[in-house]
């Protein structure tokens, strides 16, 4: 495949260039003016096609019912404790659950039909279903899932981590590592432009917040690198993008559901394909810009810069997790997908920022990778993505 990339330099445009030339890499970025900060990130709160509503129209109410009262619960408890130390017992009682989402029942030992609804309940250490259900009653005071009625999968997934190829390439395709300077690593995940002027104009790349705005600690205008700086990739010299945009994060215990960001990048530095590396050469394919809701079942694909080209199934498509930083910092993510490999794990630390996408002929696009624990990928739902940032891809 050829590496012209002549239509991408005919139809964007650069973005500002700072004048750097014998600058070190620290006076490079202290130098970095600030774009206008936008003043609408768009209703991402009801992002959502018919599809995605419908996903609870299977499940009892009951079952929804206790869905939302964990969900205050773990909303409750990381606004209490996002700027504390972590208690020796914080795994304890209602501390063991780090999310809850809807699934279909795993256990065979609760007597229920094939197929039938249950609670996926998240947790850091491993319990019994009867010892989650003690802590959904008592610690957190929900007295309906003492009902034998109520299916549980209790699924171990430890700390859920937002993740941190790793060689240098140009053009850059999506699945390589990315990173902002002062940020280990993560993967570029395509590329996108604006919905409307003078955002059109602009080619840009789609990540993650904690991958290319430093979760909510950066700057517009801050330089982007490839690969990132765990990889050995430093600015000026590696720099393919500036920040652009990015959704903060909410650390007070306000629910989120995106953890992403975009970059303005130099055309020429930048080409539309994913990558993957077979038999020690780069191999590079297309997915389409039609985005697809997310499934349950649904097989899954992802390339990213540590785990490379995986395949998953998706088991969850509304969980709400605890997500940890770093640093003390904690954060409630409500609609999240949860995707388990179908051979090996789908995700490692740096593959944070990979597009997800139906692992067939079409290559729709259902997430954006984000976090991990316990051999479980989260990923935030592509409809909100590209609400929040107000984008298009451009695939």
């Amino acid at each position: 495949m050829s590496n012209s990339n002549s239509e991408l330099e005919q139809g964007f445009e650069n973005p500002p260039e700072l004048e750097n030339s014998g600058m070190s890499e620290d006076e490079y970025e202290e130098s970095a003016d600030y774009l206008e900060e936008p003043e609408n990130l768009g209703d991402f709160e009801s992002a959502s096609t018919e599809a995605e509503e419908s996903e609870y129209m299977e499940f009892d109410e009951t079952l929804l019912q206790i869905k939302a009262d964990v969900e205050t619960q773990l909303s409750q408890a990381v606004a209490q404790t996002s700027d504390a130390v972590q208690a020796e017992n914080v795994f304890e009682g209602a501390g063991n659950i780090q999310g809850i989402g809807l699934g279909i029942s795993e256990d065979p030992s609760q007597s229920l039909a094939p197929g039938a609804a249950s609670l996926n309940l998240y947790v850091a250490e491993p319990v019994s279903v009867d010892e989650a259900k003690a802590a959904l009653v008592d610690s957190m005071g929900i007295s309906a899932a003492s009902s034998d009625d109520i299916p549980v999968n209790v699924i171990v997934t430890g700390i859920i981590d937002a993740q941190p190829h790793r060689f240098k390439i140009r053009p850059a395709p999506g699945g390589v590592s990315v990173g902002h300077t002062r940020v280990t690593a993560g993967t570029l995940g395509c590329l996108a432009r604006g919905r409307r002027a003078p955002r059109n104009g602009r080619l840009l790349m789609l990540s993650n917040n904690h991958v290319i705005a430093n979760s909510n600690n950066a700057s517009f205008r801050d330089p982007i690198i490839q690969p990132g700086r765990l990889d050995g990739g430093r600015s000026p010299r590696d720099q393919i993008a500036i920040l652009e945009r990015f959704v903060p994060i909410n650390f007070r215990g306000g629910r989120n559901y995106v953890d992403a960001a975009t970059g303005w990048c130099w055309p020429s530095r930048v080409r539309k394909e994913l990558v993957y590396v077979s038999g020690g050469s780069p191999r590079y394919f297309r997915v389409s810009s039609r985005i697809v809701a997310c499934r349950r079942g649904m097989i899954v694909g992802k390339s990213g810069r540590t785990t490379q080209l995986t395949r998953g199934q998706v088991t969850d498509c509304n969980a709400t997790i605890r997500v940890n930083y770093g640093g003390g910092r904690v954060a409630l993510f409500a609609d999240q997908i949860t995707i388990r490999g179908t051979s090996g794990n789908f995700s490692a630390g740096g593959d944070s920022g990979s597009l997800i996408w139906t692992y067939d002929s079409r290559r729709n696009p259902v997430g954006l990778l984000f976090a991990g624990g316990g051999g479980l990928t989260f990923a935030n739902k592509i409809t909100r993505v590209v609400a929040a940032l107000d984008i298009n891809l451009y695939t």
